[in-house]
């Protein structure tokens, strides 16, 4: 299966994701990383594991439709087969997922559908809750609102702050993301 990977910052799932497969754990090929930020750390990690990559930043296109015709555009002249969003900070439009024609896996650092958006462990932490954790799920038309693939549970620990928890949470991801690639891929999920 052909995958490409959208990220905004430093790639740190998409790194779990490459190190995954040049383990030989899903039987894919990375055939594109894109970033809407020029100096994403993540567009140097697929350069260094020999991915095509390319950054779409939003001030060199008139308007987001443009930008995300640019990334529909190179995807599929990419021939990606199997989306994965690592860390990728833009909710993509309807229009660019109908068009895209292919599955769209995100992971976010909740246990969904509990705290979508922006700041889910902040959202955690301000709740109360005793346990957080990540969930990968299909991308569709809505707010972190699609079919779930995986969670892992998370425990919230007294005196977790945002970032202690961000940190515990990203080792589960870690793990999660490069599973539910596997599932997808060997055709044990659709």
């Amino acid at each position: 299966m052909r995958i490409g990977v959208l990220a905004s910052g430093r790639g740190s799932n998409l790194q779990a994701l490459i190190e995954a497969w040049q383990e030989g754990k899903f039987p894919a090929e990375f055939v594109a990383v894109g970033s809407d930020h020029a100096e994403a750390l993540a567009l140097k990690r697929a350069e260094k594991a020999n991915i095509p990559q390319r950054a779409f930043p939003l001030k060199d296109y008139s308007t987001r439709g443009e930008q995300e015709q640019a990334i529909l555009d190179w995807l599929k002249e990419s021939q990606v087969e199997l989306l994965v969003l690592a860390g990728f900070m833009r909710v993509l439009s309807s229009d660019f997922l109908s068009a895209l024609n292919c599955p769209v896996l995100n992971i976010h650092p909740s246990l969904l559908p509990s705290f979508p958006g922006l700041h889910a462990q902040r959202q955690a932490i301000e709740y109360g809750v005793k346990v957080a954790g990540c969930t990968v799920h299909f991308v569709d038309e809505g707010l972190d609102s699609g079919p779930i693939i995986l969670q892992e549970a998370v425990p919230v620990e007294p005196g977790d702050t945002e970032e202690t928890l961000t940190e515990r949470i990203l080792k589960v991801e870690h793990k999660l993301y490069p599973e539910a690639v596997r599932l997808v891929t060997t055709g044990q999920i659709k």
